[in-house]
């Protein structure tokens, strides 16, 4: 009975080292997918420290005039869709619009950078084609004026968050961000956005002639090489594959050994019955 006990700890063990080294290589379905973190923008100040450029003007504007028209839009696709779903992203970009209104409002008192009042001409007239339109033609130009205007803006913000030397404005700008992404995302939940309508990326620059640029494409030869294979790093993947052989030769020496040594007690067992 010692001997019998003994050894089921040893194979729960061994049962539990296989589905490890199973997971090992099937690391797709063992691994779950990390969780996207949220800026830390309680480490960043807004002291309105640093020096405030054309540029960083320019944006405090932009982020104003964003709301004054998209604030009435949200507002008409509740009251002229008649579809919940748009009516639920019109409520909540215009609330969102709101509370990022305010946070635009006091950078700029806090900086000194003079704001209007109301929206471009543009914008205006993406208004007046609103209210001129009805039902599932609301619907549309709801939906593709604002998705056509928050990619405007996007590439925008991350040239402002990366370069500017105002710490209140780099927190503006990583605040607004968060917004623009988040309604993105709600506006290409309605399922009618005209993504072929959209403005195609301009194409990556040619690698330049000369020593620069050899040496250029040798380090993006070197990057290529250890970039993904169906999404895992190549690096990733060799460190899984030795931990799985190393998980596997320990199984097999295991079982092995736990094999000789039932096989021994059995040997001595039968020698002591029969003797």
């Amino acid at each position: 009975m010692f001997a019998v006990t003994f050894r089921w700890p040893g194979r729960l063990s061994g049962a539990a080292l296989v589905a490890v080294a199973m997971m090992l290589f099937d690391p797709q379905g063992a691994r779950a997918e990390p969780g996207v973190p949220d800026p830390p923008n309680g480490l960043l100040t807004d002291r309105g420290k640093g020096e405030v450029s054309d540029a960083d003007r320019d944006f405090a504007v932009k982020v104003r005039l964003a709301g004054l028209w998209e604030i009435p839009a949200g507002k008409m696709a509740q009251e002229k869709s008649d579809d919940p779903r748009i009516q639920s992203i019109g409520r909540d970009i215009a609330a969102q619009h709101v509370a990022l209104d305010k946070l635009v409002r006091d950078a700029a008192k806090k900086l000194d950078v003079e704001l209007p009042d109301e929206p471009n001409s543009d914008q205006q007239g993406w208004l007046a084609e609103m209210r001129d339109a009805e039902g599932e033609d609301f619907d549309r130009v709801y939906i593709d004026r604002l998705r056509a205007a928050h990619g405007k803006i996007f590439p925008a913000i991350a040239t402002i968050r990366a370069s500017t030397r105002n710490d209140t404005v780099r927190k503006l700008a990583q605040r607004t961000n968060q917004f623009v992404m988040t309604h993105m995302t709600l506006l290409e939940s309605s399922g009618i956005v005209n993504f072929a309508a959209l403005p195609t990326a301009p194409p990556p620059n040619a690698a330049p002639n000369g020593p620069a640029g050899a040496a250029q494409l040798q380090t993006a030869g070197r990057s290529t090489t250890t970039t993904s294979v169906g999404g895992a790093p190549v690096v990733a993947l060799v460190l899984v594959a030795l931990a799985s052989a190393a998980v596997t030769v320990f199984i097999c020496r295991h079982f092995i050994r736990d094999s000789r040594r039932s096989y021994s007690y059995r040997r001595q067992r039968g020698r002591y019955f029969t003797s």
